[in-house]
């Protein structure tokens, strides 16, 4: 960690020693260093030594606002080693802070001091270049929110952009990319990681991180009973157990279809592990249909079915999308039975008018609909639907659709989400750009990205807080 410290309110680059220059916590306060963590220029640590236990937290603001706009960091409790990251940082940006310490019932404000926010390196400038033409009907709920977007090729990199094109989080990964990734209940950053050998959304490795950049959890395929490739989605259930998509490569007589006696059909199943990798419950397309059924196996056998994502209904059991039939399953949790299949072929009644062809980004949106994104590629035209079902009659009729401008056709990936009643966010990754789609179909807001990023999450403000303030 490159070391900025504090000696008497002056700024040194290398390791030294502040000691009693202010009298408020000079019995306290033994000493405070100030730099970068873990190399990232959008998080501060300050390291505070105190000469007994005590509960230690900085307050900090830019010297450009109002001082009480101040933030707080996390708080260092009954400790003599403190190390406060401060994640709200604007780059290069000067900054005044003081450190606070309770002890014994007793709160003191220390001096304040001054740090320089450094800039963003060059290879992460002019990534998101966001704008409008419609800036008053911009949401205020979006302006509010950031978006969770990924970098999929090594080196990968997880971001918190907001509404602005602004990089106001960030988390770089040197040896792997972030295949797909997921922001939790538990306000932190779930993500499979992959090598560039590996196809676009598989990797071997899961990571989960919190916004101070600390890892929650790793796994590494190998561990425990995690033996298989995992792809396009990676979540985690009320128990805390990991779920996700894999690949079972199944051995197969295919001598009846044209094919050879030991062929190899590879299929799609849904994997849930505890926190050590330990297999807890596993589901497979081949449990509960027969490729040999399928009058295309020999065509499809190296990717038959093709889950792409993955979510829960309202009732904790699964949704799941496959891209190369068309359809979407909820399948029971614990029998594995499926329960309902939308699209085409499928069990559920579907108006004319929703003639989705492939989908990503299933599941169920702040109004209880199924909502998705609609790749669109018989008319080479994408867009978003969300579906009132009725699961009992099994029926179903159209709360939302929207057809994207031509121009921005996303053949592969995509994602939508609900930003309010009026607007949706939607990611078109092969175009590199995401909009903000009101019902109609127009545009109010672009970000061209120069990375194709598999999904823009939309995240709401309240749900990055203390560790991010908008």
């Amino acid at each position: 960690m490159l070391k900025l410290v504090i000696r008497c309110g002056l700024i040194f680059f290398f390791i030294a020693v502040f000691s009693g220059c202010s009298s408020s916590d000079e019995n306290l306060v033994k000493e405070i260093k100030v730099g970068l963590h873990h190399n990232n220029e959008l998080k501060i640590q300050i390291d505070v030594l105190t000469n007994a236990k005590a509960d230690v937290y900085a307050e900090y603001w830019p010297d450009s606002s109002d001082f009480a706009s101040k933030i707080v960091s996390p708080v260092s409790k009954n400790a003599t080693s403190h190390s406060l990251v401060l994640c709200n940082i604007i780059p290069q940006t000067n900054y005044s802070y003081h450190i606070i310490t309770l002890r014994d019932g007793v709160k003191t404000t220390g001096k304040t001091y001054p740090f320089k926010s450094p800039a963003l390196p060059m290879w992460l400038q002019d990534q998101f270049k966001a704008s409008t033409s419609f800036q008053n009907l911009i949401p205020k709920e979006f302006k509010n929110g950031l978006m969770l977007i990924n970098k999929r090729d090594a080196p990968g990199i997880t971001y918190l952009v907001d509404y602005k094109g602004h990089i106001r989080w960030y988390h770089m990964m040197d040896g792997e990319g972030v295949k797909v990734t997921h922001f939790t209940k538990d306000k932190t950053i779930i993500s499979i990681l992959g090598t560039n050998d590996e196809p676009t959304s598989y990797g071997s490795q899961i990571l989960e991180i919190n916004l101070l950049g600390d890892t929650i959890l790793y796994l590494k395929k190998g561990q425990g009973d995690f033996k298989q490739t995992i792809h396009h989605e990676i979540l985690k259930n009320d128990s805390n157990q990991l779920v996700t998509l894999y690949v079972e490569k199944k051995i197969m007589d295919l001598r009846s279809v044209g094919g050879k006696e030991k062929d190899t059909v590879a299929g799609d199943g849904i994997l849930v592990m505890d926190t050590t990798g330990k297999k807890l419950r596993q589901w497979s397309v081949f449990d509960v249909m027969d490729p040999l059924k399928d009058p295309a196996l020999l065509k499809t056998k190296k990717d038959w079915m093709h889950a792409n994502s993955l979510n829960y209904d309202k009732d904790s059991n699964y949704i799941i999308s496959f891209y190369n039939k068309g359809q979407i399953w909820k399948v029971d949790a614990h029998t594995g039975k499926v329960l309902w299949n939308f699209g085409k072929g499928g069990d559920m009644e579907m108006p004319a008018e929703c003639d989705f062809s492939e989908s990503h980004a299933v599941h169920i949106n702040p109004d209880g609909n199924l909502m998705f994104f609609d790749n669109g590629v018989p008319k080479q035209q994408s867009g978003v639907f969300a579906v009132k079902l009725n699961e009992p009659k099994k029926t179903s009729q159209i709360d939302l659709h929207i057809l994207l401008p031509k121009e921005i056709y996303n053949g592969r990936m995509g994602s939508a989400y609900l930003i309010n009643d009026t607007s949706v966010l939607v990611c078109c990754s092969k175009r590199h750009i995401t909009v903000l789609a009101n019902r109609k179909g127009i545009l109010l807001w672009t970000m061209e990205t120069a990375i194709p990023t598999y999904r823009a999450e939309f995240i709401k403000a309240e749900d990055v807080k203390p560790c991010l303030v908008l």
